[in-house]
């Protein structure tokens, strides 16, 4: 936040204080001390919720709000771990299902509830649920 107030950069620094407002909200509203798998939840439904809206933005012709909306998500980006490839993806669900027996659509659910901690913040969950779905069906 400091290097972004020495640089003058108002778009970063207006980001950084959204996440900094986020995790405030949340640990005044629930009364509790956010840990780093709280802060990589609360930054994924950050991107997420920009995704969408740049998705709306665009649909609508607003070019302008939606890369407003791609910058916000590049630096909340920068806080959250490096992604995941493809293949460590591929391997993790294997894994995932090896560990818990899926052989069916049914097994959707423990097969997310393992995975979901090992990728928060690594990977889009919404992406990974359709390639577990492939996978199941």
């Amino acid at each position: 936040m400091k290097a972004a107030m020495k640089a003058k950069d108002k778009p970063r620094l207006t980001t950084i204080r959204l996440i900094r407002a986020d995790f405030k909200r949340i640990e005044v509203d629930e009364r509790i001390e956010i840990d780093d798998q709280r802060a990589l939840a609360v930054m994924d439904k950050m991107v997420k919720q920009r995704r969408d809206s740049a998705r709306q933005f665009s649909d609508a012709g607003r070019s302008d709000l939606a890369d407003q909306e791609n910058y916000e998500i590049g630096v909340i980006q920068e806080f959250l771990p490096t992604q995941l490839s493809a293949a460590e993806i591929s391997s993790l669900i294997d894994a995932a299902i090896a560990a818990t027996g899926a052989s069916g659509m049914q097994g959707m659910g423990p097969v997310m509830g393992q995975l979901k901690p090992q990728l928060q913040g690594r990977a889009d969950i919404g992406q990974v649920s359709q390639l577990v779905k492939q996978r199941l069906s």
